[in-house]
C-alpha cells in the first residue's frame, strides 16, 4: 500500500496590536494531484472555547458527521435514526465509553472531559467509523476544498513565541490516534509567502457502501 506525501504550506502570518496573529495554512499533495480536504490544523495558545452540547447521528448505518471538533468538557448525544439497533463505543484513551445495544436516543449524553482524538465504532456494524477531536484551544480549524484554513492565534499579554508547535491530523494518517507535530518558526514567517512541511497519508480506503458484506450477500440472494 503506497503512502502519499503531502505538504503543509504555512504563510500569511498577520500581526495585530492585540498580540493576536492570523496564520493561514494550506495542505496539498506533493505530486500535484490536488489539495487535501478535511485535515485538522491546531496549536496551543491562551484561548479557550466554552463547552457545547452537540450530537453524532447514526443514519444509513453511518456516523454523521465523520469528524466532529468540540471543546474540552462538551457533551455529545448519539441518536440512532436507523431502523436497526447500534452499539456505539470507543477504546480511545481520551474517552473510553460504551453505549450498549439501543434504538432511539441514549438517556444521557457522553461528556468529553479530556483533549485528544476519540475514534468511534459500532459493535454491530464493523464498517462504521467516526472521530471526535476534543481540543483545548480555539486555534483549530479544518481545511476546505482548496486545502486551506486560517487560525487566529491569541497569546494574550505575552509576546508571540519564536517557535510554535503545529498539530496536523487527518483520518488517513498512518497513526490516526494522534496528530503529527511540526515546529515552525513564527518570526521567520513574517513577509514569507509559504513554508512547506511534508507529512504522509495512507491511500483513500475502498468502501462497499453502508452495508456490510454479510448484509450484501443477503441482499443478492
Amino acid at each position: 500500500m503506497t503512502k502519499q506525501t503531502v505538504l503543509l504550506l504555512a504563510g500569511c502570518l498577520l500581526f495585530t496590536p492585540a498580540l493576536a496573529e492570523e496564520l493561514t495554512v494550506r495542505i496539498q499533495i506533493t505530486d500535484g494531484t490536488g489539495p487535501v480536504t478535511g485535515a485538522l490544523v491546531f496549536t496551543q495558545d491562551s484561548s479557550r472555547a466554552a463547552p457545547i452540547q452537540t450530537e453524532v447521528v447514526q443514519k444509513d448505518r453511518m456516523f454523521h458527521p465523520h469528524v466532529l471538533i468540540i471543546p474540552t468538557g462538551s457533551k455529545v448525544d448519539f441518536p440512532n435514526r436507523d431502523n436497526t439497533q447500534h452499539h456505539v463505543y470507543s477504546f480511545s484513551p481520551a474517552k473510553p465509553f460504551n453505549l450498549e445495544l439501543y434504538a432511539g436516543k441514549p438517556e444521557a449524553p457522553v461528556v468529553f472531559d479530556q483533549p485528544g482524538i476519540v475514534e468511534l465504532g459500532c459493535n454491530i456494524h464493523d464498517h462504521m467509523q467516526a472521530f471526535i477531536v476534543v481540543a483545548d484551544t480555539r486555534a483549530i480549524g479544518q481545511t476546505n476544498e482548496q486545502g486551506e484554513v486560517s487560525l487566529l492565534l491569541d497569546f494574550g499579554s505575552a509576546p508571540a513565541p519564536g517557535a510554535l508547535d503545529l498539530n496536523i491530523w487527518h483520518p488517513r494518517l498512518p497513526d490516526n490516534t494522534r496528530p503529527v507535530i511540526r515546529e515552525i518558526d513564527v518570526t521567520s514567517l513574517a513577509g514569507v509567502s509559504a513554508t512547506s512541511i511534508p507529512i504522509e497519508l495512507d491511500p483513500e480506503p475502498r468502501h462497499d457502501g453502508p452495508l456490510d458484506h454479510l448484509q450484501k450477500r443477503f441482499q443478492e440472494l
